[in-house]
């Protein structure tokens, strides 16, 4: 695992210098578990001493999207055009067969070595997501209140909750809601939708928060009349990266769009973090190019895009198999 991590690192270093680091123990459960907790498999190519110089993990979707398996590999800098690249592309691809799957996915940071390697062996590209950082020493003071305080005279109606940690057994149902209105953001064609309930919350949704030391931040609009749960947005604080927090989902429900849910939650937590977590210095978060909506939110809050942002390839496996 430290040899995969260090592999990691060093790519960074080449591929993406201005992505913040992951932490070990971040690294390890995202390896082990997929950011989903989707099943899956890791594989790796040793290196000496006691080392790597390439891996990968093999997302196997069990409850969606069943035909279906999401690739990400890494090759150290200093082993790359070796051909360990497509050697581990061709046994992912025969891993993912096993499994049934006859379309394997990935994202790369656009225009570096990922981009490169995925055109080199014609996958077809999808979905741009633009990064976003927020440098919060360029904030105004007052800047995130005065925005919550417009937002909230459109929310009339509405009552916010926060918590801290994993969700709270009273929410899970209702922010398993939240997480199926990102059904509605813009994906790739062929993806099915995911269905969340409170079980998949509880079981899945928070495992980064139960392994690691990392700290998760909630913030949602209840809908009075109702008690839906009509937005919800989250932070993640790694305290072994503490300048950086890590933006999670944010989302707004559809019946209860249009009444400046979305700024009034993300104004909110980040006046939150300011008294909770001092010491961060951005926010990173990212959005589909086309998701006008939230990119709209994120700029008037202050983030700035940073380039390069991330491409999304697909191909089928048994293009894969004979790449």
């Amino acid at each position: 695992m430290r040899g995969c991590h260090q592999v990691q690192l060093a790519a960074r270093l080449v591929d993406d210098p201005l992505d913040p680091p992951q932490s070990l123990g971040v690294f390890r459960v995202w390896l082990e578990h997929g950011w989903d907790s989707d099943p899956g498999e890791a594989w790796y190519v040793p290196g000496e001493p006691d080392g790597a110089l390439a891996w990968y993990r093999l997302s196997l979707p069990d409850m969606e999207n069943l035909d279906r398996g999401f690739l990400m590999f890494v090759v150290h800098p200093a082993s790359r055009r070796q051909g360990i690249g497509r050697a581990l592309l061709r046994h992912a691809a025969d891993r993912a067969a096993a499994n049934g799957r006859t379309m394997l996915g990935s994202v790369t940071v656009r225009f570096g070595a990922g981009s490169g390697f995925a055109e080199h062996i014609s996958a077809k590209p999808g979905l741009v997501e633009a990064r976003r950082v927020l440098d919060l020493r360029k904030v105004p003071d007052g800047h995130f209140s005065q925005l919550r305080e417009t937002a909230a005279k459109a929310a009339t109606g509405y009552t916010l909750v926060s918590w801290t940690g994993p969700t709270p057994e009273e929410h899970r149902g209702r922010v398993a809601e939240a997480f199926n209105a990102m059904n509605d953001a813009p994906r790739d064609e062929g993806y099915e939708d995911d269905f969340w309930d409170a079980d998949r919350v509880r079981d899945r949704a928070d495992r980064i928060l139960h392994l690691t030391d990392v700290r998760g931040y909630s913030v949602a609009a209840v809908h009075d009349a109702t008690g839906e749960m009509a937005g919800l947005t989250q932070v993640e604080v790694d305290p072994e990266v503490p300048e950086w927090g890590f933006q999670g989902l944010t989302a707004v429900t559809r019946p209860h769009r249009g009444h400046r849910l979305g700024m009034l939650i993300k104004a909110t937590m980040l006046e939150w973090l300011a008294e909770a977590e001092p010491q961060i210095v951005k926010v990173e978060t990212g959005n589909a190019a086309s998701n006008q909506y939230m990119i709209s939110v994120n700029e008037t809050l202050g983030y700035e895009v940073v380039e390069p942002g991330w491409q999304f390839f697909e191909m089928p496996v048994a293009a894969a198999l004979e790449a």
